[in-house]
């Protein structure tokens, strides 16, 4: 007999939820990661008493309240709401896309003057689409310019899109803008989901609830020695990079990643906000988190001394960095299902999460995936 039912591989939220729901089931888990830390990208650093999320900002948001009850049953939820900050060549501008924005752009005092305003400059893009025969945006620009025109597209999307992905917009599949929300209110609450919060206390409170008495290994890396621990469960639960777990034999599919730089700031408030996002294409990085406002709200921020900020720099992945997005691209998901070919015949192996399944995921997403699986 196998000493685990199950070996997971990764400590992420994919991983710590399977585990979680396994040994209510009576199944005996061990569950490895390759860095120092559980958690995967949720792991907090408690700096000057500030939650750092360590590998970008983390809000939970759903409407489904069967997902919102089961993490609040693990740690108790708090009612940040994301309300980010876009600056463009130091205007600043509001997040979402909604009145606050279109009043900051042209002016616009009423939801007809602002999509008056927006079909306005639709009109030149549908003509040349129409000119050229085109029946559906081809790539992230058509897309973007359809959905909100072209003073928008140029100073709050274009530069920081380019700078997310590394690659011109008109190379960019037109789906990836599809998620983006449009509101005629004055609502700057960039999600529209029913719930919404970060845990009391950072996620580290979440992972270890959802690992609490379930066996871990930390700095263990599943690669190294591939043979002893697919030897030692009946299943594996693998969470890493599909292609990898293949050994590339398709080839190496391509990711987005993230380089951070921290600062410890004396000051107790640098931006006023947890998210700036920083849209223009001359300044290198996309925005900048200051990560005591995700727990302390008004007068609350001055009650810590210091602060820490962090500045996101996308850059091309490589080996031996993290990898952060899938590039879901036409020449990607040719490769990506050469591999779920041989994913779908696995009876031994089950695949979850980002990297396994090349897909991008919000977190409540990953939860509510793991609850189908049981």
């Amino acid at each position: 007999m196998k000493k685990y039912d199950y070996l997971i591989v990764g400590s992420g939220l994919f991983g710590a939820t399977f585990a979680y729901m396994a040994k209510q089931r009576g199944k005996k888990c061990l569950v490895i990661d390759k860095r120092r830390n559980l958690g995967g990208n949720l792991y907090c650093e408690n700096i000057e008493g500030i939650n750092v999320h360590k590998y970008g900002a983390h809000i939970f948001h759903t409407s489904n309240k069967k997902v919102w009850d089961f993490v609040n049953s693990i740690v108790e939820f708090n009612r940040y709401t994301n309300s980010p900050i876009a600056n463009f060549r130091d205007e600043l501008y509001s997040l979402p896309f909604n009145m606050n924005t279109f009043y900051q752009i042209w002016g616009v005092k009423t939801p007809k003057e602002a999509k008056e305003k927006i079909e306005e400059q639709r009109y030149d893009v549908l003509q040349k689409m129409k000119a050229e025969g085109v029946l559906a945006p081809r790539n992230l620009e058509e897309q973007a310019l359809l959905l909100v025109g072209k003073d928008i597209y140029n100073k709050l999307i274009k530069g920081y899109t380019e700078k997310q992905w590394g690659r011109p917009c008109v190379e960019l599949p037109a789906f990836i803008i599809k998620r983006l929300p449009i509101r005629f209110t004055f609502d700057n609450n960039y999600f529209s989901d029913r719930y919404q919060g970060v845990p009391i206390g950072g996620y580290n409170e979440l992972i270890g609830g959802l690992l609490k008495n379930i066996e871990t290994k930390v700095d263990t890396d599943f690669f190294v020695d591939r043979t002893y621990w697919e030897s030692v469960s009946d299943k594996i639960v693998f969470t890493g990079k599909v292609d990898e777990f293949y050994n590339y034999c398709f080839g190496k599919l391509e990711y987005r990643s993230v380089r951070f730089e921290e600062e410890i700031l004396n000051t107790a408030n640098y931006q006023g906000n947890a998210v700036v996002n920083f849209t223009d294409i001359d300044i290198p990085y996309t925005r900048i988190i200051e990560h005591k406002h995700f727990e302390n709200f008004g007068q609350d921020v001055y009650n810590i001394r210091n602060t820490v900020i962090s500045k996101e720099y996308p850059i091309e992945w490589k080996e031996g960095i993290e990898p952060f997005y899938p590039i879901n691209d036409e020449k990607n998901m040719k490769l990506y299902n050469l591999y779920k070919e041989l994913v779908d015949k696995e009876t031994s192996v089950l695949f979850g999460g980002r990297l396994a399944e090349y897909k991008y995921y919000d977190m409540h997403q990953i939860i509510d995936k793991v609850f189908s699986l049981f």
